[in-house]
């Protein structure tokens, strides 16, 4: 997978389901319009309506089950790509936290300073 230039956001999601998803207590997703992505190779689909009640295109790798990348159906001609898929992470630092209420109380966060 390649993305070209800056992403739109990069955002933290608290919700049950993102947690559940990554083992963690919260989800990264680092967004970008979909014609600056390119995806190669093949992937697996697992689809589910997310809280906000629109469905979520989840695709994954079929040997190791590492969620890459999601299509949501609430952001139409974007890709999310999972914060851990990029080999170089630097300045990609969430500028948005989302399903707060859900957010783990010991987590502190300081958003957009990195």
């Amino acid at each position: 997978m390649t993305a070209s230039g800056a992403p739109a956001k990069v955002s933290l999601c608290h919700c049950n389901a993102c947690k559940k998803r990554t083992g963690s207590s919260f989800g990264v997703a680092v967004f970008y319009d979909s014609d600056r992505v390119v995806t190669a190779g093949p992937s697996a689909v697992y689809e589910r309506r997310g809280e906000s009640g629109e469905q979520i295109a989840f695709h994954f790798c079929p040997s190791c089950g590492t969620t890459v990348y999601w299509l949501p159906e609430f952001r139409p001609g974007s890709i999310a790509i999972a914060l851990g898929a990029f080999d170089d992470q630097e300045g990609l630092v969430p500028t948005q936290s989302v399903y707060e209420h859900r957010r783990d109380q010991w987590i502190a966060i300081d958003l957009g300073k990195g």
